[in-house]
């Protein structure tokens, strides 16, 4: 990087829109409102207010001089923004604690007004109207510097493969700012490979531009390690409530727990938003006449989250849940040890996996479990095929075929009345790039690195039919991701789905009985431990109902904290 100190920066053109929502100017009198809570610093010209990579970093509102915000690269630094007096610092990062994707100096001198991450949560908890200007605008940067591709992060690798398609639902899901060049098509790619000595055999590879780094084969966890988005924990560490599980119902608990006052720690294992995160529309959540897709609703959740105080750690996964003691202590897939006083099982449920020989080898090379910008970019002007006939599958089949050539829906049923919404049966069926295959299921997958045909047959005439299909959506039926719960504990269904409350048979009710009560509504076997959202047993598998149950299940959480206090 060269050294730009003397140099006068340039900031990129803003537009009004984004001004006003990403940077705006506070008011003297909300400036003299929040003072007496920082620390008035006077700053040098050129001095760093804080670095790429820092993870515990100031917040500043500018007083006088100009601080300027920018990210270091291999060749010289890239400016984002320059903030004038009255303007203030600070993204998503710093309220999940996160490095910092961004370096800041001053222009000046100058005097700034500087809050540890403390203040600002107390801040954000006190004052309503600083706290929606600040929160919006801290969201706001951060999709800006995701839509204008603003980051040192840069993936690198072949595409439609499924290691990479991975790595772009993993850093999408996020909300990681990334660019993405394609060995197979992007001159650059070659060249910064060539550069960093990266070889074919250890792709997807990761560049990170701003210190000169390369991760070789990366991974989710390796990314999330290296740029600071992996929590730590201290040995045994206590917390109210661990909610396992970041889709919908776990964001929702999240939220309620951290907004009562309550020490929460969400543990996700892939990204947050579960199934949800990969709707690429919800239209029938209450509020959002035009509707929202499932990623940002799970950002959003997960923003609420941080600003109310809770950590949010992924890619982390809960291995062991161990509840003959008190507090119940979980271990995580490093073997780090955590106590909680209640636990929220809101794991989920995955689509099923087609009964059909090889279909690993096809999985993220043209059999996908959900359709998002992500899936659909490679699809265009092609043939595809949604298999399913339920919400999730008429959702993908309407926003592929905005993308694909023609879309055939296929469904093992004589109808979709049964399981899916009347608004999106009728919109498949008048749609003329849409067309519905009824009783009909997938029997055969065709290809060698890829899938380039797939035949299907139909289950009265027995007739089968070929077509050269390369990008196969399946959406059917929910498995619970139950694996890591050991057997009988807490009690589940034949299907493996969590039972709670009225469910629990008597003999299952012996650890309640012993407190004299029967289960609350959404508690287990265990006292102390909830199911909520799709896991659990007898649930509505639908959005609404998930969030309503990570939002009820707190009234449960307090009550069952006050009545074990004396097990500690």
């Amino acid at each position: 990087m060269s050294d730009h100190l003397d140099d006068q920066p340039v900031a990129p053109e803003i537009s009004p829109e984004l001004r006003r929502r990403a940077f705006p100017v506070l008011s003297e009198a909300q400036i003299e409102r929040v003072r007496p809570r920082g620390e008035l610093v006077d700053v040098a010209d050129g001095e760093l207010l804080f670095d790429v990579g820092e993870r515990d970093i100031g917040f500043y509102i500018v007083l006088e001089g100009r601080v300027v915000i920018y990210q270091p690269d291999l060749m010289e630094e890239r400016v984002i923004v320059i903030h004038e007096p009255g303007e203030f610092t600070g993204e998503i990062s710093m309220l999940a604690q996160h490095r910092s994707v961004v370096a800041a100096r001053m222009e000046g001198p100058g005097r700034v007004v500087r809050f540890d991450r403390n203040a600002l949560t107390q801040l954000l908890a006190e004052d309503s109207e600083l706290s929606d200007l600040m929160t919006g605008a801290f969201i706001h940067r951060r999709l800006s510097l995701i839509t204008n591709e603003q980051t040192s992060v840069v993936l690198v690798g072949p595409s439609e493969t499924p290691e990479v398609l991975g790595l772009q639902q993993f850093m999408t899901r996020i909300g990681q700012p990334m660019r993405f060049l394609d060995t197979r098509s992007d001159a650059a790619a070659a060249e910064l490979l060539s550069h960093f000595g990266v070889g074919d055999e250890e792709l997807p590879a990761v560049v990170l531009t701003d210190r000169g780094r390369v991760l070789r084969s990366a991974t989710p966890r390796r990314i999330a390690d290296e740029l600071g988005l992996s929590d730590t924990f201290v040995a045994e560490e206590l917390v109210d409530v661990a909610v396992v599980g970041g889709g919908p119902a776990g964001l929702s608990s999240s939220v309620y727990a951290a907004s009562e006052g309550l020490s929460v720690v969400c543990f996700e294992g892939t990204a947050f938003g579960g199934q949800a995160g990969s709707s690429s529309k919800i239209e029938n959540y209450l509020g959002f006449p035009t509707g929202l897709s499932g990623g940002t609703l799970a950002a959003r959740a997960m923003h609420q989250a941080l600003k109310f105080g809770a950590r949010m750690a992924i890619p982390r996964s809960v291995a062991r849940l161990e509840t003959s003691t008190y507090p119940y202590l979980l271990e995580l897939d490093d073997g780090t040890t955590l106590q909680a006083r209640a636990v929220i099982i809101a794991s989920g449920a995955r689509y099923r996996r087609l009964d059909v020989e090889e279909l690993e080898r096809f999985e993220g090379a043209g059999v996908y479990y959900s359709a998002t910008f992500v899936e659909a970019r490679s699809c265009t002007g092609d043939e595809v095929v949604v298999i399913g006939g339920g919400n999730s599958a008429g959702q993908a089949a309407m926003f592929l075929s905005q993308h694909a050539r023609h879309v055939h829906v296929l469904v093992r049923g004589d109808s979709l009345a049964a399981s899916m919404s009347s608004y999106l049966t009728q919109r498949l069926e008048a749609s003329p790039d849409i067309t519905i295959h009824y009783r009909t299921e997938v029997v055969g997958l065709e290809g060698d690195d890829h899938l380039d045909g797939m035949v299907w047959r139909d289950r009265d005439t027995g007739e089968s039919e070929h077509r050269p299909i390369r990008h196969a959506y399946v959406m059917i039926g929910a498995v619970p991701q139950t694996q890591w719960l050991e057997e009988g504990r807490p009690a589940c269904d034949p299907k493996g789905f969590v039972l709670t409350g009225p469910d629990l048979s008597p003999d299952q009710r012996t650890g309640h009985a012993e407190r004299g009560r029967a289960p609350y509504h959404l508690e287990t076997s265990i006292p102390g431990v909830f199911a909520v959202g799709d896991v659990r047993g007898n649930s509505v598998k639908r959005v609404a109902s998930a969030v309503g149950e990570g939002a009820m299940v707190m009234q449960f959480v307090h009550r069952v904290i006050e009545e074990l206090a004396g097990a500690e």
